[in-house]
């Protein structure tokens, strides 16, 4: 982030639209130190406490918590020890926005039995542990990207890593992804391979603007368009609605000489990313989320989340109760 991060983004405030409109936050990480900064629970009431109403949120796995030298494939069961101790420190204060739910991560390449011995370490880590992200992101250019994603080139294609998938279906667990725009066909494959199990579709499918994207993201709107229709067809694609304001997005808003970027503003540029994907997936298919803090690296919380709340004006009251709470507490049960 910027020197004066914070001071930036106080730069504009704007009043809470309807802020008695509860809100399930269904996408956020907590990390000790990352990127020069810690986002942990005095950071997360700061923002999650900021004028919203969020009664409930899901944690994602980010890296977060693992222990010095702890052994493959068992590390990541530390971060969910990680952020059960803090969901518990909420549960104290029940007025708080709760943490409710925990998607963790395992390697799902690895055999059945031992991907179950995992499985059922996170389980015993915390009773709300939902489901697992075993992102697939990968860009011939990550190098230059902020959040680069993993080394591994077409993992949604691998036998492997479909039937490590296609078991957390067996199990009532959900799958959630992450990847760049480039890698929608293959995770439209991976989709039509798994129709059992409930997959989560974060960030869009991170429409790139960086980069060879540069000066480009609007020139393939219509493909990005073909892409997510071809998802939609699919029933057990559930949209997740947030992080365009990612750096690797490529509007900008994270290094531009001026203030941030106003809730009118976020809609201008946005507005067409998610009338799009509610008028295909449909509102109970599709869930707003913040993506925080990575999107604080443009814009704040409450402007954010005010921006969200205009998108989703022109529904009716259904439809947003769907995409503000009932999808994201239906997908994860919480």
């Amino acid at each position: 982030m910027r020197e004066n991060h914070a001071e930036w983004l106080a730069s504009h405030t704007e009043e809470i639209i309807d802020p008695k409109r509860e809100i399930i936050d269904p996408h956020h990480h907590l990390w000790p130190m990352r990127h020069g900064s810690r986002y942990e629970l005095p950071e997360f009431f700061a923002d999650f406490e900021s004028g919203h109403n969020v009664t409930k949120t899901v944690f994602i796995e980010c890296g977060a918590g693992y222990q010095r030298n702890s052994p493959e494939p068992m590390a990541p069961v530390a971060e969910t020890t990680y952020v059960e101790a803090m969901a518990q420190e909420v549960a104290q204060t029940p007025a708080r926005p709760q943490i409710a739910a925990i998607v963790a991560h395992a390697n799902l390449t690895l055999p059945i039995e031992t991907l179950d011995t995992v499985l059922d370490a996170h389980a015993a880590a915390s009773p709300r542990f939902r489901g697992i992200r075993h992102a697939g992101a990968w860009d011939e250019e990550r190098d230059i990207l902020q959040f680069a994603g993993q080394p591994i080139q077409h993992l949604y294609l691998d036998p492997d890593f479909q039937r490590g998938v296609a078991h957390l279906g067996t199990r009532g667990l959900t799958y959630d992804t992450w990847h760049f725009h480039p890698q929608n066909r293959e995770f439209l494959s991976l989709a039509r391979a798994v129709p059992d199990t409930t997959l989560i579709l974060d960030h869009f499918g991170t429409p790139m603007g960086v980069g060879r994207f540069t000066g480009k993201r609007d020139a393939r709107f219509s493909e990005w368009q073909d892409e997510m229709s071809a998802l939609a067809e699919c029933p057990n694609v559930i949209a997740k609605l947030g992080g365009l304001a990612m750096p690797t997005n490529g509007f900008g808003w994270d290094t531009r000489d001026g203030p941030p970027p106003s809730s009118d503003e976020i809609v201008e540029a946005h507005e067409k990313y998610y009338a799009h994907m509610i008028a295909e997936f449909g509102p109970d298919r599709c869930m707003f989320e913040s993506n925080f803090p990575v999107d604080k690296y443009s814009v704040s919380y409450p402007v954010l989340w005010n921006a969200l709340k205009k998108l989703a004006a022109p529904y009716d009251a259904a439809a947003q109760e769907a995409m503000f709470v009932g999808t994201a507490a239906r997908v994860y049960t919480i």
